[in-house]
């Protein structure tokens, strides 16, 4: 039976991943400070990855597998030092927000990183960075996984959701859209990154990263699934930006809209996760999920990202 220990294992990713192992027969142990319970089937050790002890109560063994979703490079580094040695595998989950060049479509996992994060650093891809050199000491046991957008059931982001409650909030009425003309998204489903991570033997680094779609299709898929019948209405970028709308995510952002010098962002190579074994599953599959879980979660709650319908509607009345 394999031993799996996940720093984390509680919250959206880590759980999905947790509940994954345990299909196969893993045991399944989290370590999190217990704010929500681990997975049905998984134990949980109470601990705060900001005490340095708090991996006392698992570094006294053998782990199959290690598995850590920390941003934190301070995180990683001391579970590193204090579980490396006895960890026949370890998998650290990163993103492809280290890579320093996003104007390039097609760059691979050779592509070059950002600088690692030095004391009183918190950007987010700097301590991603510094992160997964920490990982790389432990050589040819290791596996970074460095994921695009992901996106599916109970996304806690909001960003890709958002497009579906847009078209079904609307009604018959008109959604508003960016200029999608040289635009792209590029997503992974949570399911097929947790399948990924939960059965792949590989090490080394992979991007995990779906196909780049045309941001104009993958608009119109939502429209599809959400059966919205009214107008959708672009509004050029000038006209956004002007207004006091926010790229990619946050309050008053237009999700999965990118500045156009971002085109590499959204168009990664995937062909190493691909040829490793990693799955995609059709796009309109996705959507389909993202919109009946809009839907189960109600599409006038409050939003971590995206435009409230009263935003969206003075933007439209400003268009022009």
């Amino acid at each position: 039976m394999t031993d799996v220990l996940i720093l984390g294992g509680t919250g959206w990713l880590s759980s999905r991943i947790a509940r994954r192992m345990l299909v196969d027969g893993a045991t399944v142990m989290c370590l999190a400070r217990g704010g929500r319970p681990s997975p049905e089937g998984a134990s949980l050790v109470l601990a705060d990855r900001d005490d340095p002890a708090a991996y006392d109560a698992v570094s006294g063994r053998d782990w199959d597998h290690v598995i850590d979703v920390s941003s934190r490079a301070e995180h990683v580094g001391r579970a590193v030092a204090a579980l490396g040695e006895r960890a026949a595998r370890w998998t650290c989950i990163s993103s492809v927000s280290v890579y320093a060049d996003d104007e390039t479509a097609g760059a691979d996992e050779s592509a070059p990183l950002h600088a690692p994060a030095e004391p009183g650093d918190d950007e987010y891809a700097a301590q991603k960075v510094a992160a997964e050199n920490a990982v790389r000491t432990l050589g040819e046991r290791a596996l970074i996984v460095r994921p695009g957008l992901i996106v599916g059931e109970g996304d806690p982001s909001d960003r890709f959701g958002y497009w579906a409650a847009a078209f079904l909030r609307s009604q018959d009425g008109p959604v508003l859209v960016p200029r999608s003309e040289a635009r792209h998204a590029q997503v992974i489903d949570i399911d097929d990154l947790a399948e990924f991570v939960a059965t792949t033997s590989v090490t080394g680094v992979v991007d995990a990263v779906g196909d780049p779609h045309p941001l104009a299709e993958v608009l119109a898929s939502f429209r599809r699934a959400a059966d919205h019948r009214g107008d959708t209405v672009t509004v050029d970028d000038e006209r956004l930006i002007e207004n006091g709308v926010a790229y990619w995510a946050g309050e008053r952002s237009l999700p999965l809209w990118l500045p156009l010098d971002m085109t590499g962002f959204m168009t990664r190579a995937n062909a190493r996760y691909r040829a490793a074994g990693g799955g995609l599953r059709p796009l309109d599959e996705t959507i389909a999920t993202v919109v009946a879980d809009e839907q189960e979660r109600g599409i006038d709650r409050d939003r971590r990202a995206g435009l409230t319908r009263a935003d969206e509607l003075a933007l439209l009345q400003l268009r022009g």
